[in-house]
């Protein structure tokens, strides 16, 4: 019975050849935990909130489609044409019942299943992910190949992984989990590992936000914003592509007398003509609301942006960094202006129900 807290992993550089592990895609959704008991569904979150009201297609899939009463660790996501979009999914977690029922219509979400922790009477938590992974396949074995549930695929053989790790991000997944072959289901303990994409960048930095423990007699830095040219020439414009957060309160400090020459007014500063917007708008530009912003302070101290800097990143979602950047190093060598999206790695295209099948 919910709440059940779902396995987790930890981060390694390369998918690892020796130890006894099965390989499955990573998925870039939300976590799932699916309880179904005959007509009774609930989705609880990977912080175990409820999930079920949001995705009224996908429970109805699940009492189509699952075990009348099984217990399943997997995650939710939304396809467009090829490729997972985890913007158009996060759309989804939306307070008005009209919005969810026409997103559901339609950008519909699917589940794909990757782990199992009880079927009918049996629970499955104790036994290796061997045995779990067999009485999943078993137990999905009719599953329709159109969806929208999905049994993962996986593999026992890292070099097939490697390939998967190279190829699938191009049909937006995130990377590879390596599972233990003998290791029992372990909830809140990260038991797996996850490899990812890393990749670094020379961006320009924009701007910075105030940390929420900064005082106006000891400011502290709490996130870089940062930028990147579109286009080239006279033409080209800086677009806001994401925060660098992570730093100590020794650097959140050091900061913000590193960067003080360089504060502008809005006025003169590249992102100035939108500072008339109340609103979020495509360019996500830093201090216009959404619907996930209310209520937060949103402004922000814009930077003459003269300073480029190198970070590192696992992957794009559209035209910003999918999570927070980590700081390498300044780069006083780079001309900003030339700090474009051209320097991006594009990944090869990869069909999404090559995946899935």
């Amino acid at each position: 019975m919910p709440p059940v807290l779902p396995m987790l992993a930890k981060s390694v550089a390369a998918v690892p050849t020796t130890g006894g592990y099965s390989f499955e895609p990573k998925w870039d959704g939300f976590r799932c935990l699916v309880f179904r008991d005959g007509d009774e569904v609930e989705l609880a979150s990977r912080n175990t909130k409820p999930l079920t009201r949001y995705f009224p297609e996908v429970v109805a899939a699940i009492l189509d489609q699952l075990p009348p009463r099984c217990v399943l660790d997997g995650e939710l996501f939304v396809s467009v044409g090829d490729r997972l979009e985890f913007e158009v999914l996060q759309e989804r977690i939306h307070p008005a019942a009209s919005r969810i029922t026409m997103l559901s219509e339609s950008t519909p979400a699917s589940f794909v299943a990757f782990d199992l922790l009880a079927l009918g009477d049996e629970s499955y938590v104790d036994r290796p992910f061997s045995e779990r992974r067999a009485a999943l396949e078993a137990a999905l074995a009719d599953l329709p190949p159109s969806g929208p549930c999905h049994l993962t695929r996986t593999t026992t053989d890292p070099d097939e992984a490697e390939q998967w790790f190279r190829q699938f991000e191009g049909a937006g997944l995130d990377g590879v989990v390596a599972k233990p072959l003998s290791a029992v289901y372990a909830p809140n303990q990260r038991t797996m590992l996850k490899i990812k994409h890393a990749r670094t960048a020379d961006v320009v930095v924009a701007g910075y936000r105030l940390h929420k423990n900064s005082t106006e007699s000891s400011p502290l830095l709490g996130s870089l914003l940062l930028g990147l040219y579109d286009g080239s020439g006279e033409d080209a414009q800086l677009q806001h592509v994401g925060v660098s957060a992570s730093f100590t309160a020794k650097r959140r400090a050091e900061l913000i007398e590193e960067l003080a020459p360089l504060v502008v007014p809005i006025e003169e500063h590249p992102w100035g003509r939108w500072s008339e917007f109340l609103t979020a708008n495509p360019d996500r530009v830093p201090g216009t609301q959404s619907r996930w912003s209310q209520g937060k302070d949103l402004s922000f101290v814009p930077l003459r942006p003269d300073r480029v800097l190198e970070v590192g990143y696992d992957h794009m979602e559209g035209r910003r960094f999918r999570h927070t950047a980590q700081f390498k190093r300044w780069r006083p060598d780079r001309d900003p202006t030339s700090c474009g999206y051209d320097q991006l790695e594009e990944p090869v295209s990869y069909d999404l129900g090559e995946v899935l099948g």
